[in-house]
Parts: structure tokens; sequence; C-alpha cells
């Protein structure tokens, strides 16, 4: 089973297309498109379709049938969280509502002026929460993987309306360890994904759903070299308008060990996925073998 390769399947066609159904007619009858456009890569999609059938089945227990249902409603789901980013980032009238467990602790957070890191996983909708967090009084920085075909990303920077993010893209060269450091020091915030790595990445195991798995070493890192909190923060979505944001209170650990650090940590943040992914099953959107 291949890795992770960085970078998604999508096509600027159909970013055109939705986009196009989105300003003229509403998300309702994107939404309705969607649905086929699940089933067919639920048929067809054998590359990204036998992972998410094997977690189902063999990680959650799910029987045969309902790991297939589950396949579909994750397509589903990972189209509509494509669909509520742009309809948000570009400012499209919607009627999304919003729950916060936990967002006076990221207040906190902001006004200690110690900086700090967000951990968060491919699960739920990270954009919205992104864009959500312009609420605090701190700047916020991203960290994403810059390996988007360049024609998506000049299609999508050209309907995102005002940005309210600090962008910090991955480079193959490491300068966004530099920008990382500089934000850190800065006491700025700095949200990151810790679900995911490129092949040749270091990394570290912990169990995930009773079996050990591999996760990306440079947050975990990150955090414990700069002796910052963090605190784990996932956005899901609990109805086609409404949406669930999560904070856990900012933790400092234990300071004499990095090694320490990064261990306690990495077991907090798999622990905090595991309970979201079975919390909300249909909403990691994860497509290669995550234990290989």
């Amino acid at each position: 089973m291949p890795l992770w390769q960085g970078k998604s399947n999508a096509s600027p066609l159909g970013y055109r297309i939705f986009v196009s159904i989105l300003k003229n007619f509403g998300i309702r009858p994107a939404y309705v498109l969607l649905r086929f456009v699940a089933l067919y890569y639920s048929l067809f999609s054998y590359k990204s379709s036998k992972p998410v059938f094997d977690l189902y089945h063999y990680k959650l227990g799910y029987g045969r049938l309902s790991s297939l249902l589950k396949v579909y409603s994750n397509y589903y789901m990972f189209g509509q969280s494509l669909i509520d980013r742009v309809v948000v980032m570009a400012g499209i009238p919607n009627k999304f509502s919003f729950d916060f467990d936990g967002e006076n602790y990221l207040h906190e957070m902001a006004t200690q002026k110690k900086g700090g890191i967000l951990l968060s996983a491919h699960l739920g909708n990270w954009e919205i929460a992104g864009h959500l967090l312009k609420r605090l009084n701190a700047k916020i920085n991203v960290v994403m993987f810059d390996e988007e075909h360049e024609k998506i990303k000049q299609y999508l920077d050209s309907v995102k309306g005002e940005k309210s993010m600090h962008i910090i893209a991955i480079k193959k060269n490491l300068s966004h360890i530099y920008e990382i450091s500089d934000a850190l020091k800065n006491n700025e915030l700095v949200c990151m994904h810790a679900d995911r790595f490129l092949e040749g990445n270091k990394t570290f195991s912990e169990k995930l759903l009773g079996t050990e798995a591999k996760f990306p070493i440079g947050p975990f890192l990150l955090a414990a070299q700069f002796k910052v909190p963090v605190s784990l923060t996932f956005a899901v979505k609990e109805t086609n308008a409404h949406y669930h944001f999560f904070a856990t209170k900012p933790k400092e650990y234990d300071l004499k060990s990095k090694e320490n650090f990064m261990k306690e940590l990495l077991k907090d943040f798999a622990a905090e996925m595991e309970a979201k992914l079975k919390q909300y099953p249909e909403q990691w959107y994860n497509y290669y073998d995550f234990w290989h």
C-alpha cells in the first residue's frame, strides 16, 4: 500500500464546478451533486477506498456491509468539508452554526503571551476551525503541506475572501522550521496536524486503536524545543449546518527531558485522536494505510 504523497487527487475543473454551483444556487444543490461524486469514488477508487474500509472493518469492528456504507459516508463528509471550506473562506452566505468547547482555554493561552502550539489531525474540518481562530487576540499561523497542484491552489486563492491566518507552507528545504521558530519566539500560536508524514521523515510510534502507528516527530519536537503550552483541537461536523469545536486545556509537560516531553505529548494526542475517531468515525479523511 503506497504511503501518503502530500497532495489530493482533486482537479481544477471539479473545484470550478462546485464553486459555480455554490455561488449561483447555494450549498444544498452542491451537496446533491456531491452524493454522485462520493458514490463514484466509493465504487471506482480502490486505492483510496481500501484503507478506509480496513479502518472501519478491522480497526473499528464494523461488519462488511456497514464498512462499505461508511466508506461512502466518509467520501461524502470529506466533500462537504471541502465545500464548506470554500463557502466560509470565500464569504458565500451560509447558515453554519458552531458550538465551542474549550475556547476559553485558547483565549487564556493567547493572553499569556507565551506562544503555543495547537495540535490537530485530518479529522473533521480544520480549515473551518482555523478560520474561526480569528476570534482569538493572537496571531495565528497554520502549518500546511505545500504539495497541492499549483492550478488548484491558484483557483482557490482567487475565490477566497480576506485571509485571517498566516500560512506556513512545509517545504522540502525545511525553511518552514525557521518560520515556525520565529512565530513561537514572537509568542504567536502555531496550528499543525500531527497525524501525517511524508516518506523519509522522522517518526516515532504510539498505539492507535490498539495497534502501533507512526506519527511525525516534528510537531512534538517543536513543542519540546520551545517549551510552549500545547492544546489539542478538533472541529467536527454534527449536522449539515452545524460544527462543534473542541480544545483541551493547554498543558505544559515535563521539561527535564525532551524525550519524556514528546512521549507524554504523543500519548495524550493519540488518546484524544482515538476518542474523536470513535465518536466521529466518518470524519477522519485518511486515504492511505496509516498502520503501514
